[in-house]
């Protein structure tokens, strides 16, 4: 459901039709764009002149007007509940932000990223060591190595197999103040596999998501997954999770990046289907001797039984493989209500190939 939940509340402004078009404006923000690092004393919240909102002004006594989310990393730096400060009269949430900034709490190094364009915004309040990994930069990674995104065979997946005509309404290329996501599949170099689903020979096809975020709204991540089809609503049907790469924005992000995540994309763009499919089908011939023993040692004993119930539900027969052990267990993570814990656990069930890889 990640993609799906990206179609249906990305508005307008952020949806992109090409990886091209997507980075020439993500690298345009860029341009007018600056990050420093200030004490916390040196910043100064105040109300604006018609009292609708606020601005932070730095040393230099320049109003940013902070966006939805730098306010609440504000509130955060104070100890306040942004929820409760947005409901303030504006003088009153100046006095409280100044109040925590000049005098409840010690004097810390703030990293803020500005932006102007017209209208002064600042954009992020983070740790001083934050390490930014530019969105710019990981798309123009991405263009690389699958191009961009419409024409090569990574692209912009279709609807139920068939190709579609990439517009604002079925991309799944997106981008906003807050973050970035990136939804490519090669549904053309479709994985044969025997025995996919009740004896009869299936196809698979490749993904992966890329999310990312300038500002502190969450990690780098890279996760690569096999699936059957992407319907209208772009949610992905039958995804069995391979491999995540989650890269934190420490003060050393930046060079792992280009260490760690941009190599990954570039073996993954060059890796062939014939791979992959050696992988699956040696999973598929790995047979389990005590199934839930096997389960229960990796997951617990009630989620174990709780994975066998999912799988015989899915496929109408109990887990006897490796491969049986991914679909039984990645069908229990669609009942996990948090996309936190299922991802976890969708990376747990991935890594059961590794025993087989």
């Amino acid at each position: 459901m990640q993609a799906s939940r990206q179609w249906s509340t990305r508005p307008a402004e952020e949806r992109f039709i090409s990886l091209t078009e997507m980075h020439a404006q993500q690298a345009a923000q860029r341009a007018i764009s600056r990050a420093a690092v200030v004490s916390s004393r040196a910043l100064r919240a105040v109300p604006t002149d018609d009292n609708s909102g606020i601005l932070i002004e730095g040393p230099n006594g320049h109003g940013f007007a902070p966006s939805h989310w730098a306010f609440g990393q504000a509130a955060g730096l104070i100890g306040a509940p942004a929820g409760y400060l947005r409901t303030l009269p504006a003088p009153v949430a100046a006095d409280c932000i100044n109040w925590g900034m000049q005098h409840e709490r010690d004097a810390q190094d703030v990293g803020v990223l500005l932006t102007r364009n017209g209208e002064s915004v600042i954009r992020a309040m983070t740790g001083p060591r934050y390490g930014r990994v530019w969105n710019d930069d990981v798309i123009a990674a991405l263009i690389d190595r699958f191009g961009d995104g419409v024409t090569g065979d990574f692209r912009v997946p279709g609807v139920w197999g068939r190709a579609v005509e990439v517009d604002r309404e079925n991309t799944t290329l997106y981008a906003g103040d807050r973050d970035m996501f990136v939804f490519l599949a090669d549904e053309k170099n479709r994985i044969e596999l025997p025995g996919r689903r009740d004896g009869e020979t299936g196809t698979l096809a490749r993904g992966f998501f890329v999310t990312n975020s300038e500002v502190g709204g969450g990690a780098l991540r890279v996760k690569t997954f096999l699936f059957d089809f992407v319907c209208a609503n772009r949610i992905v049907w039958g995804a069995h999770e391979l491999e995540e790469i989650s890269l934190r924005h420490t003060a050393s992000a930046p060079d792992r990046f280009i260490e760690e995540v941009a190599p990954a994309l570039l073996a993954y763009s060059q890796a062939s289907e014939s791979n992959t499919l050696n992988v699956l089908q040696a999973a598929q011939r790995e047979r389990i001797p005590d199934v839930s023993k096997f389960l229960a040692n990796r997951f617990g004993p009630r989620v174990a039984q709780r994975v066998e119930h999912a799988h015989v539900i899915d496929e109408g027969r109990p887990i006897e493989t490796i491969w049986d052990a991914v679909t039984g267990a990645t069908a229990y993570a669609r009942s996990i209500q948090w996309t936190a814990d299922r991802v976890e656990f969708e990376t747990q069930a991935g890594e059961l190939l590794d025993l087989v890889a």
